[in-house]
């Protein structure tokens, strides 16, 4: 079993910073692909970003060039660095990873979520 934990959500004013982290802790072999995924009150669940274990990134166009995803593969652990941040960003951000329990089975996990607020 694996466990993501975010953290690092909160509120902040528009033009504002903030950085997620997201830890991943359990029994697993390897991760492949991590992202962030955020929910805004009364919509679907979208993609913000991704980024491989080789580090490939892709951004939703709503954040590039405002939010820059990292990972620490020695510390299982996800980040996403927002700057710039506007009202519309308001959401619950999701962590996400796919990870491989064994050589042979693959497995998608999501964590519970961090509420970002941007106030105007």
């Amino acid at each position: 079993q694996v466990q993501l934990v975010e953290s690092g959500g909160g509120l902040v004013q528009a033009g504002g910073s903030l950085r997620l982290s997201c830890a991943a802790s359990g029994t697993f072999f390897s991760i492949n692909v991590m992202g962030w995924y955020r929910q805004a009150l009364g919509k679907q669940r979208e993609l913000v970003a991704t980024i491989t274990s080789g580090g490939w990134t892709n951004y939703a166009d709503s954040v590039k060039g405002r939010f820059t995803i990292s990972r620490d593969n020695a510390k299982n652990t996800l980040y996403l660095q927002m700057i710039s941040l506007k009202p519309e960003d308001t959401a619950v951000y999701y962590c996400n990873a796919d990870v491989k329990q064994s050589p042979y089975s693959r497995s998608d996990y999501w964590g519970q979520g961090t509420q970002v607020t941007v106030s105007s």
